[in-house]
């Protein structure tokens, strides 16, 4: 009835849900393909994004602190995520983040579009290996 892929993702949500805190956000769990389909509708919102983690960069902002970015991915698309302290995360691992949602921003010249700024990122490996594919 159910693929592997398919019972395993079940299984993962599942899981996921169990430690969904209280305070998340009211939409629930979204993947990036409902983000991007409908920016405007998340736009300026408390979301929490599943998907992969890419292109991981660590700096340091002109305050002198530590701040990363990634790109959070699944197979439709990706969202650009950035924070301030340390990304306790690697590339390739699949992640939930939870953060507030910007369909563009300007920085100065440069408009960005699709980013999340996290409050928190859980890896799910970390959480049940045995559940991530």
């Amino acid at each position: 009835m159910f693929s592997r892929s398919s019972s395993k993702m079940l299984g993962l949500m599942l899981m996921v849900v169990t430690w969904i805190p209280i305070s998340a956000p009211a939409g629930g769990m979204l993947e990036v393909t409902e983000l991007l389909s409908h920016p405007e509708q998340y736009d300026k919102q408390s979301v929490m994004v599943i998907g992969r983690v890419t292109n991981l960069q660590i700096a340091t902002n002109r305050q002198g602190q530590l701040a990363y970015g990634f790109l959070l991915k699944d197979d439709s698309g990706s969202v650009k995520v950035i924070g301030l302290g340390k990304a306790d995360v690697r590339d390739g691992e699949q992640v939930i983040v939870e953060g507030v949602f910007n369909r563009l921003r300007q920085t100065g010249r440069a408009i960005i579009y699709n980013e999340i700024k996290a409050g928190l990122i859980r890896p799910l490996e970390r959480l049940n290996p045995d559940l991530v594919g």
